[in-house]
Order: C-alpha cells, then structure tokens, then sequence
C-alpha cells in the first residue's frame, strides 16, 4: 500500500468507498446516494491551499484490491468559514470494507497530521458519531481528546445521532 495525493482517475474507487459508507453505515450522515460529480467537486475543494485529499493504493497481490485500486481515502479542510476559524482544520477518513482491519485508517490520519503540521495548521478536529468506538479509539491513539458530545444533533435510518467532537493540537 502507498499513500499519496488523489488524482481525478481515484474518484471512482473514492467513490465506491464513499457510497458504501452513505448506505450502510452512520459516519456520513446522509442519504442521498452520491455521485462522481459530487466527490469531483470533493476533489477540486481539497485541491485548493490550506487543503489535503489523500489516498491508500494497493500496490500488490496481497492488497484487499487489485494492484492501483482505492484502498482508503481521507483528506482535511476547513473546520469552519469564518475568518476566525482559519488555523483549524477537520479530517475524515474511510476504509473500503474489504481492506478494514489493516493499519490503513492510521495511515491516512498519520500522513494527515504531518501535512496539517506542515501547512501551519494549529489544531484538527474530528467530529465523529459517538458509538463509532474504533474511529474515537484511533484518534485518541493518535493523540486527540474527547472535548465535547452533541446528543441528538443528527438523524440517519430513523434514529438520532450524538456527535463526539475530538480535537488535537498541531504546533
């Protein structure tokens, strides 16, 4: 596996991955079914300064895909528009189900924070859906801390959602 920048050719594989995410899973919490229009203009966001879109790449047999297929992806932006918000940004980052289980989520968020680091950013949060245990395990692992939870903020499949907020200071 390699990480590296994504390439308009990774949208299919990113979308795949994202699509899977939006039907079966409350980490993305939506509905709406996406399409390669909407991670093109994913894509073209994370291309502009002050952002990062990253992907996972199989590079050989043992890969859950085959050889350049879209193991993972994630990426960091904004955490919010207003001025005031500029130094702080927010990550995600999705796993194919085939290729969970592997060290690839650490990866992603590993190369993310040294590039959040290096752009000058001085803090990431993570908002996350407060009974994704493995997610929330990850980034503490990684150095982030619970510092607030949204009960009820969100809705998927007909139940309310709690927001775990994390955050991790940079430099």
């Amino acid at each position: 596996m390699r990480i590296r920048l994504a390439e308009p050719a990774d949208l299919p594989g990113v979308l795949a991955i994202h699509t899977d995410a939006v039907a079966n899973g409350v980490a993305i919490w939506t509905e709406v079914t996406p399409d390669l229009a909407e991670r093109e203009a994913w894509l073209a966001r994370h291309q502009e300064p002050g952002r990062v879109a990253l992907v996972a790449i199989a590079d050989g047999p043992d890969d859950a895909l085959p050889e350049g297929g879209v193991l993972a992806y994630g990426g960091y932006g904004p955490y919010a528009a207003k001025d005031g918000y500029r130094h702080t940004v927010e990550n995600s980052v999705y796993v194919h189900p085939d290729a969970q289980g592997r060290g690839l989520g650490k990866a992603l968020m590993v190369e993310l924070l040294e590039r959040a680091t290096a752009d000058g950013h001085h803090v990431m949060l993570a908002l996350i859906e407060a009974e994704n245990t493995a997610s929330i395990a990850l980034h503490t692992k990684l150095g982030f801390e619970q510092v607030g939870l949204l009960p009820e903020v969100g809705t998927k499949f007909g139940r309310w959602l709690d927001l775990a907020i994390l955050r991790r200071t940079l430099a």
